[in-house]
């Protein structure tokens, strides 16, 4: 059989999967909805760029947002038209495998469920942090990793739930995240900025390839992980053949400018030469020190509250997609079979929820009664290994991309098959290596220790290739 007719029949599979996920259930704007919110606007912006501004590039952080957008609009292209072959919730791992094979698509799925594991267990720690300082405040008193756990049970039970429950409370805190940082991005304007007006610096040359640009490039990277989570979620869309390409689209385009928009404004307010030494005295409370002052108290308090909602909302859009990545390998790989299984009403992964939610609370119990420090040591090496891993699998998609479409008959321009997905792939092992070289800012460790990181991103893709060969054994011993 023709490389063709294989993915017509992958294709047709993909859409009448017997044990499949429930079909029709969200439109674009749920796709969408999931994949902002696991963006985090108001955790992003209001925790990510201040850090990029005091320890990276400075007053170049807004331009650095644009490099990182327009290496995803890459990437998207490729990925958006390879979806249209490619309609089932393995996301990574079916689009590396049908143009690389299956063991290097078994090893990108595993660093893909690596990956989310490591960002939901970074948030979690954040998360776990505000909500004990915001408790204090009315005289609740409970450890931080108290606070992961209660909410990790409320995850459990929502992702159980019709994926489109989900999509409508993402939904909610993703407008008012958005509404709230405009609302102040709009009164710095009004404003006239700060001490040196409104100017378009932010965007020079000189000032994004400034010392810092790794810094920032690795923070700004990471504020991104969870857009390709629109190919997740292909088998439960309505019409992915359509929505899957333009909730690709919508969401790159949205989390680029909103995050430039309000990184450059929080640049005018301070001014080019105060940022970094505002951001490096104050960071955690450089835009609420903004808003205190434009916009009332009343703003403070609401963003406080949207900050951890934001984090919320973030879990539960990583819960969901990892919850797919394991269904997948379940459903391709008899060793996880078990990860296959849906829930009889709702059609959801829930076998997949309750194997990540318990490692998830073991996880972050042993944490937080080991006594070690949560900032620094968890939020941070799992948001390292995070941004590693998953930069790792999209460079592979990448590649995938060009193999895939050189071997099938499309309809696709040079612009797709080719050029885009090379272009995007030069920008994503540039950036990798950028992140590499910049990881002692993010974890603190320094020497030959840091290869630490990047090496159990290896270990993950060495056990996703062999958790094959076990499988075909098995597969083998079954039938003799």
């Amino acid at each position: 059989m023709s490389i063709n007719n294989n993915t017509q029949t992958h294709r047709a599979n993909s859409l009448q999967s017997p044990r499949g996920l429930k079909k029709d259930s969200i439109g674009i704007a749920h796709v969408v909805f999931f994949v902002i919110a696991a963006a985090a606007p108001m955790t992003a912006v209001v925790g990510v760029t201040p850090a990029a501004m005091a320890f990276g590039n400075g007053a170049g952080v807004p331009g650095t947002f644009i490099i990182a957008g327009i290496i995803y609009l890459l990437f998207s292209r490729p990925y958006a038209a390879m979806s249209l072959y490619i309609q089932k919730a393995g996301a990574f791992y079916e689009y590396v495998a049908v143009g690389l094979g299956a063991a290097l698509g078994r090893a990108s799925g595993v660093m893909a469920v690596l990956a989310y594991f490591s960002v939901q267990l970074s948030i979690y720690s954040l998360f776990g942090i505000f909500m004990r300082n915001t408790m204090l405040g009315v005289d609740v008193s409970l450890p931080w990793w108290a606070w992961t756990l209660i909410t990790q049970i409320f995850i459990f039970i929502f992702g159980m739930r019709n994926i489109e429950v989900s999509g409508r409370i993402l939904g909610i805190c993703m407008i008012a995240e958005i509404a709230i940082l405009s609302l102040l991005d709009i009164a710095i304007l009004l404003h006239g900025g700060g001490p040196q007006g409104i100017s378009l610096t932010g965007f020079g040359v000189s000032q994004v390839f400034s010392p810092g640009l790794g810094a920032s490039m690795a923070l700004v990277m990471g504020a991104f992980i969870g857009f390709e989570a629109t190919a997740i979620f292909a088998e439960e869309a309505k019409t992915p053949g359509r929505t899957i390409p333009r909730a690709t689209y919508i969401a790159v385009i949205i989390i680029t400018a909103f995050y430039t928009l309000s990184s450059w404004a929080i640049l005018q307010y301070y001014g080019t030469g105060n940022i970094q030494e505002a951001a490096q005295a104050n960071p955690n409370t450089l835009y609420f020190n903004a808003a205190h002052v434009l916009l009332g108290q009343w703003a403070v308090g609401i963003m406080d509250l949207l900050m951890l909602s934001s984090m919320f909302a973030c879990l539960l859009s990583f819960h969901n997609s990892l919850n797919r990545y394991l269904y997948s390998l379940g459903r391709y790989m008899k060793v996880y079979q078990v990860l296959s299984y849906l829930h009889t009403q709702h059609k959801s992964p829930y076998i997949a929820g309750i194997v990540q939610s318990t490692v998830i609370i073991i996880t972050l119990f042993l944490c937080g009664i080991s006594g070690i420090d949560v900032y620094s040591t968890v939020y941070l090496w799992m948001a390292g290994i995070a941004i590693i891993a998953i930069v790792a699998v999209q460079i592979l998609v990448m590649i995938s991309a060009v193999t895939f479409f050189r071997r099938i008959e499309h309809h696709f321009s040079i612009m797709t098959s080719i050029i885009a997905p090379v272009l995007a792939c030069l920008g994503l092992g540039t950036c990798l290596g950028l992140i590499i070289s910049q990881l002692d800012l993010l974890t603190g460790i320094h020497g030959i220790s840091i290869w630490v990181f990047p090496g159990v991103v290896i270990i993950a893709a060495v056990i996703g290739i062999g958790s094959g060969k076990r499988n075909k054994f098995r597969g083998q011993a079954q039938q003799s």
